[in-house]
């Protein structure tokens, strides 16, 4: 029923130290004291290792591909078409099917020049004739396994240099005790750069013997996150690897290109060898930021600190209490102590409203409940009552009604002696009318009157202004012209309209209504009269 707050975080830690302690973590961790800098890079690779593939051996010179913008290339796959020169063939055939019509074989396959003529490439099939290298290239898949999937064994060397002009800082990625035989690990070579491409590929959970047969591209990326200040210089890249192509699409998948290399037989006629190359693009992505201590930054943040986070409060604070800073007396500091533990009291408890017969004053009940609301204390209101119709206001009166006024001492307690209990049930210790029922809720132990006497609901008005259906169907068809009174829960509405009839009646304040309790001989007269189908009752609920 009732709590309590301690301001500033008393019996704990001063809730006045959170934006200190946000405003320490932010500054550290972040490094916000500091003036940033991005990274600027230049890369230079170098691969190395030699494969065979059948008869023929592959050095460094035949499977890599100089490097443009950060990247390099190496083959793991190939086809070839050799002997080619330049006459007329007949288009390639891998795409063609026997008895194909005249009008599919037009559609250029961009191997050569058409000459418009339709040629018979073999005894069920024709094609169009070319002005190209001859022969054509034949659409064949990849070999599988790769030719060169050892290439996993490869090495990488990177060399990367950054610069941070506005620090006029520079630095590479080799350490001045390089060893050439380390190979990268993440953790027990870490700042290595030399990288087997088979490692490459399995940090990222890919399998290189897969993705040699049609390529793929990978990310190499070097991450510098530098602190140029003298007391916490740190400036070293961290490697991290990621496949860039889409492994799942069917529409081209995997990276290939191709050349050609040139040669003259010995009669002087041009030919070339067509090579369509498989292999795996690495692009290395160098990124990365640079900070050193500057006070100018470090002022901006604690001005914006103060205005976000509250932080002269916790200057103003400090400065009060700490013993390093007298800077006020102590009578200053005990009033300031006693203002911030001070305890000031949480939510109330719930507020209800009470009348009785005997009694000329609205009653507030605002205490917690422990005991019977019946023997409750609570404060006298002025609250003028009023006959009213529910849903109509005070000022609106039936024509039956009119005649009732004069006998205006009905409203005044009643003088008669109380009634003896209904044998059906026991008289509760709290009722002092005889018509009460039993109850376990607190809250609603209340009678209509606080000493015995006749209860208010032998009152004539009571019967007239509360249980009477005319005055009820009145009510309901007033607010809703068109409502049907042979509905089978008219008696759930006329029984809710009783009980504002009763409230508004006994109450007179419409802003009372919703925390004004209605006595158990009321409720369960009212409840008689306009039952419930079931049975069951939801009764007061506590705000």
């Amino acid at each position: 029923w009732q709590n309590s707050l301690c301001y500033e975080g008393a019996h704990s830690f001063p809730f006045s130290s959170l934006p200190s302690c946000t405003f320490l973590f932010a500054l550290v961790t972040n490094r916000l004291y500091q003036e940033k800098e991005s990274v600027i890079s230049s890369v230079h690779t170098k691969v190395k290792g030699v494969s065979q593939a059948g008869s023929r051996i592959w050095d460094t010179a035949e499977y890599t591909v100089p490097m443009q913008v950060n990247t390099f290339f190496v083959i793991t796959n190939i086809i070839t078409t050799e002997e080619q020169t330049q006459h007329i063939c007949p288009e390639v055939t891998g795409r063609l099917k026997p008895h194909m019509p005249i009008q599919q074989l037009l559609f250029p396959f961009c191997t050569g020049i058409q000459t418009g003529k339709c040629v018979q490439y073999n005894a069920t099939i024709k094609t169009c004739q070319v002005s190209a290298w001859c022969p054509v290239e034949s659409v064949k898949s990849p070999p599988v396994p790769a030719l060169l999937k050892s290439a996993e064994n490869f090495t990488v060397l990177i060399k990367n240099n950054i610069h941070f002009p506005k620090f006029n800082y520079t630095a590479n990625n080799i350490l001045p005790k390089f060893n050439i035989t380390c190979t990268f690990n993440k953790i027990t070579a870490p700042t290595c750069p030399i990288f087997r491409l088979g490692d490459i590929l399995q940090a990222t959970g890919e399998n290189f013997s897969d993705m040699a047969v049609q390529g793929g591209i990978m990310g190499i990326e070097i991450n510098w996150d530098c602190n140029l200040d003298k007391w916490f210089h740190h400036c070293s890249p961290k490697y991290s690897f990621r496949r860039l192509d889409d492994k799942t699409t069917k529409d081209y998948p995997g990276y290939n290109f191709r050349f050609a290399k040139y040669f003259k037989d010995a009669t002087g006629k041009e030919e070339r060898t067509l090579i369509k190359a498989y292999g795996i693009r690495f692009d290395i992505l160098v990124f990365g930021t640079a900070g050193k201590f500057d006070l100018i930054e470090l002022v901006v943040y604690i001005g914006s600190t103060l205005s976000y986070f509250g932080l002269a409060v916790f200057i103003i604070d400090f400065l009060t209490t700490s013993t390093i800073f007298p800077c006020c007396k102590s009578p200053v500091k005990e009033y300031y102590y006693r203002k911030k533990y001070e305890t000031v009291p949480g939510p109330k408890a719930t507020v209800i409203y009470v009348s009785y017969v005997d009694k000329p004053h609205v009653i507030l009940v605002d205490k917690p409940l422990d005991k019977s609301l019946q023997h409750i204390k609570g404060q006298a209101l002025e609250v003028r009552t009023s006959i009213c119709v529910c849903g109509l206001g005070s000022r609106v009166l039936l024509p039956r009604q009119a005649s009732a006024l004069p006998k205006a001492q009905e409203l005044q307690p009643l003088q008669s002696k109380g009634q003896e209990a209904s044998s059906s049930h026991k008289l509760p210790s709290w009722c002092c009318c005889g018509k009460c029922q039993q109850t376990e809720a607190l809250w609603e132990q209340l009678c209509c009157r606080r000493k015995d006497g006749t209860c208010i609901t032998a009152s004539a008005l009571f019967e007239q202004l509360v249980l009477s259906r005319s005055t009820l169907e009145f009510t309901l068809l007033y607010k809703e012209p068109l409502l049907d009174l042979n509905t089978e829960t008219l008696n759930n509405q006329l029984r809710h309209c009783a009980y504002k009839q009763y409230i508004h009646w006994r109450f007179g304040s419409a802003e009372l209504a919703g925390r004004a309790l209605i006595p158990s001989c009321c409720r369960w007269k009212i409840r008689e009269a306009y039952p419930s189908e079931d049975g069951k009752y939801s009764g007061f609920k506590k705000r």
